[in-house]
């Protein structure tokens, strides 16, 4: 039998479960060190020669340099951090919302880089594509469902939504795909079908079942995709060091949702972490590893 701390663990995790659509839904962080992104150049510190003043064609050489990435359910409490991760690192940032007024008051705060759109992922890829564009070179999804009435909600935000998202990627040829998961997805071939965590969190409407359907489709999708199921998601700081599996190893254990918004920003630039499903908890009696040795060490399936 369970023992109250794990039931315990289980309940925070599903309080906190619904990733986006603008919370978050199961998932863990981790924290380590990478190499940063190349850094960007400012217009200011672009002279052409012979003139004072920046041209057009300058400009735009400029701004062809820097990356803009796609975030789904970027008002939800992972999203956020994963939007400002990703401006810190120099990053452009397209913010997927549902509700415009909330991103506004959300990012207040943010400058050019930062560009809000209107992305609801239940209402289909067509709208989707629109949302995303040409000019988006990958997506990361934290989407989560709104605990409610409604319990199809799960099915319709982490399948169908996560499906919608994917499908939008391949019409506009967007090559990278980061999802934010749960571990216990595949519970029950894990022998974990009496999990405490695994019976809760399926009471929202099959949510850990709907999130395997949507993983399964982005690994047939044909994109580089990078899955990472978090553990039990806490809002306060990252504390001790980043745990990091394979795929249906993983059953307890918890970590800060700035840890796992810096996964997701770290898989972008590391060939290591193409195509590969991680899951991930932080632990204080964990060794302090590089990202690249962290998923380095997970094998391809």
């Amino acid at each position: 039998m369970a023992s109250p701390l794990i039931i315990k663990t289980c309940y925070l995790s599903a309080r906190h479960l619904h990733h986006h659509r603008h919370h978050d839904h199961c998932s863990f962080l981790f924290s380590t060190t990478s190499p940063k992104p190349p850094k960007f150049h400012s217009l200011k510190s672009i002279k052409m020669e012979g003139a004072n003043e920046i041209t057009e064609e300058a400009k735009e050489s400029v701004n062809q340099n820097k990356r803009k990435i796609f975030v789904a359910g970027a008002t939800g409490s992972t999203g956020k951090s994963i939007v400002e991760q990703l401006l810190a690192k120099g990053f452009e940032v397209k913010a997927g919302v549902r509700d415009l007024a909330k991103a506004r008051a959300t990012f207040s705060k943010h400058g050019p880089s930062l560009q809000i759109v209107i992305a609801d992922v239940t209402e289909g890829s067509d709208k989707l594509v629109q949302a995303i564009g040409d000019d988006s070179e990958a997506v990361i999804c934290a989407t989560g469902f709104r605990p409610g009435w409604d319990l199809f909600a799960p099915w319709k935000v982490d399948n169908l939504g996560t499906v919608n998202l994917v499908e939008a990627c391949r019409k506009l040829g967007v090559k990278r795909f980061i999802l934010i998961s749960s571990i216990l997805v595949n519970g029950a071939a894990m022998g974990q079908i009496l999990n405490p965590a695994y019976i809760f969190l399926n009471i929202f409407g099959l949510t850990l079942v709907a999130k395997l359907q949507a993983e399964n489709h982005i690994r047939k999708s044909g994109i580089n995709y990078t899955i990472v199921r978090p553990g039990g998601l806490r809002n306060e700081p990252p504390s001790g060091n980043l745990v990091m599996e394979p795929e249906d190893t993983l059953y307890e254990g918890t970590i800060s949702r700035d840890l796992v918004a810096e996964v997701a920003v770290e898989a972008l630039g590391l060939p290591e972490a193409s195509y590969k499903v991680v899951e991930i908890v932080s632990r204080a009696d964990a060794p302090k590893r590089t990202y690249e040795d962290l998923f380095g060490s997970i094998k391809q399936k």
